[in-house]
């Protein structure tokens, strides 16, 4: 029988799991129902309250687990806004998690946008105004040297943890730079780990790397927690960054480390540096463009034309529009072209226009392998400013098959450019992928109408289903949430030794198999309500790459059965007095 802590609470709220299926706790009365993973609410059995000293403690009734996710339900409906329920689930989250997390897993849908997504953004926001319960680690650049004694305080063994998910807060979507609130995203992705892909709740930790902030309203309210600097930048963050690394690597040599909202340089930097001696990703690169891949891969089985034989114009080369070329132009290399061939096939647009090799000193480091030759556009029409050649005339001169756009700029996808880009190529393939909505690059109805319906949508945001001309489109809703906790668990499951391109592949390839793309209007990527069945999906495929690439450290007898055995299912447990 193995110890496990439950994290951030004193240790006298420590409870064993037994072999027979029971919790085993040496915690009594209030220490039991303050614990929210032995607290079970008016769910507690009458020999249970008897036990732990519960009598009296609670009302007499003794409720089911599924009468309380009723009744929970009932409560968070009542919520006004979306900002109220945030903060109604993060009090059960802290009081009951296993009720929690039955909640949240049979209402994915509706609850994951209230969990992560914009609306923990506006929780960001009161982060430092309100009074929640701490959870985390939180590391500051101003005490490096204390890290290790920060994990060592939460009582974990080197085998306690699968999961370590990681954020210095400097780019959360749709809030920027927030500072010591940005734990919040870590808490909230790992919250969708647990719920849609079975990870263990208490095998996790949610990580706030603070190396200060450049937010001047932060810096200048006086009841904010975080440091009180300007952002550090240069040698000391990468060193402080390093530290993290060593000490969880050491501590917990077993963990997956994933990194969350870190400015695109800055995360590019940490993901090259670490991912060929860590099992570590960032999924804000990675994990977008592995789910664009998900739904080029579907798109591609219903136009006929191979990946490789794409020409795809991103829209929007920052983090999330070069992750998906990254991801779409590695699959066209394990189709047989090479890397140079396979670059050759993306046209990136940004701010500037198409990104040519004689803009080389203002290119980031990601966006130069996609630079197309000066020459080549030498006689393309400048926008009206006599700049850079503008997405309109890209789209003129290339004709081309997939369009994918990840540049916030609302309605840049205009019915000229997508009747242009429709009269070259019989089915386009367009990703309208900013979010929220009201920043997508157009709106899919009208994507549907210009092409007649022959255009294979995919949106960043969920779009209501068209009908246009008796046919009901579909619209792919390109959430990572539907590729990041498979194959997360899946890397837990075969304890791999890092993360590979192939895994990602296989992890894309997963979640497109399991639509039907021939119907007329299906979509091309599952729906959302089916997370959890998806996630099994792709962390079997998973670990099965991990595998055969040799980088398992598990031996698998059944691969499904085993994946099977490690979700973690929120259900309550007996609970034992010791």
């Amino acid at each position: 029988m193995r110890q496990r802590v439950i994290p951030l609470l004193a240790l006298a709220t420590k409870r064993r799991l037994s072999a027979v299926g029971c919790d085993e706790t040496k915690s009594r009365g209030l220490a039991v129902l303050n614990s929210p993973l032995l607290n079970k609410g008016m769910a507690f059995t009458a020999d249970e309250r008897k036990a732990l000293g519960l009598r009296g403690l609670l009302p007499p009734d003794i409720s089911s687990l599924g009468t309380q996710v009723k009744s929970a339900y009932i409560q968070y409906e009542r919520l006004p806004d979306a900002l109220s329920k945030n903060i109604y689930l993060t009090a059960l989250h802290d009081r009951n998690e296993v009720l929690f997390y039955r909640l949240f897993s049979e209402h994915l849908r509706e609850m994951i946008p209230i969990v992560n997504d914009l609306t923990v953004g506006m929780a960001i926001k009161q982060y430092h105004h309100e009074c929640r319960r701490p959870r985390g680690v939180y590391l500051s650049i101003d005490h490096a040297d204390g890290i290790g004694e920060a994990f060592a305080n939460l009582g974990f063994g080197s085998g306690d943890i699968d999961l370590i998910l990681a954020t210095d807060a400097e780019q959360i979507p749709g809030v920027g730079d927030w500072g010591v609130g940005g734990i919040e995203v870590s808490i909230g992705k790992l919250a969708i780990y647990t719920a849609a892909g079975g990870v263990d709740p208490t095998r996790v930790i949610p990580v706030m790397l603070d190396a200060g902030t450049n937010r001047e309203s932060l810096l200048n309210d006086p009841t904010y927690i975080g440091n009180r600097h300007a952002r550090v930048r240069g040698e000391r963050y990468d060193a402080f960054i390093d530290a993290y690394v060593k000490a969880v690597t050491t501590l917990f040599p077993n963990a997956l480390l994933q990194w969350e909202d870190f400015a695109p340089g800055n995360g590019r930097r940490i993901l090259h540096k670490y991912r060929d001696h860590v099992c570590t990703f960032n999924e804000d690169i990675q994990g977008t463009g592995a789910i664009a891949l998900a739904a080029a891969i579907s798109a591609v089985r219903v136009c006929g034309m191979p990946l490789r034989n794409q020409r795809v114009i991103i829209f929007g080369a920052g983090t999330a529009g070069i992750g998906a070329a990254d991801q779409i132009c590695g699959a066209m290399v394990r189709e047989g072209l090479s890397k140079e061939d396979a670059a050759r096939r993306f046209w990136c647009v940004d701010q500037q226009g198409l990104l040519t090799t004689d803009m080389a000193d203002s290119l980031r480091e990601y966006q130069v392998s996609y630079a197309r030759p000066a020459a080549e556009s030498k006689g393309w029409k400048r926008d009206e400013n006599g700049n850079g050649v503008s997405l309109a005339e890209v789209v003129r001169r290339v004709a081309p098959t997939m369009l994918i756009g990840a540049s916030t700029a609302s309605g840049s996808f205009t019915e000229a450019i997508i009747k242009e880009m429709a009269a070259h190529t019989e089915r386009p393939i367009i990703f309208a992928l900013s979010t929220p909505q009201a920043q997508a690059e157009a709106n899919p109805a009208d994507l549907i109408a210009w092409t007649e319906g022959r255009a294979l949508v995919a949106a960043g945001s969920p779009f209501a289903p068209v009908t246009h001309k008796g046919v009901t489109y579909v619209i792919a809703h390109v959430n990572n949430a539907m590729l990041y906790p498979g194959l997360g668990l899946g890397a837990i499951v075969s304890r791999a030794s890092r993360i590979s391109d192939g895994m990602f592949s296989a992890a894309a390839s997963a979640v497109s198999s399991l639509v039907a793309v021939r119907q007329p209007g299906a979509s091309l990527l599952p729906h959302i309500d089916d997370l959890r069945s998806v996630s099994l999906t792709v962390a079997v495929a998973v670990a099965e790459a991990a595998h055969a690439e040799g980088l398992a450290r598990v031996k698998f007898d059944d691969i499904v059965q085993q994946v099977q055995d490690a979700m973690w299912q929120p259900e309550y447990r007996r609970i034992h007095a010791c």
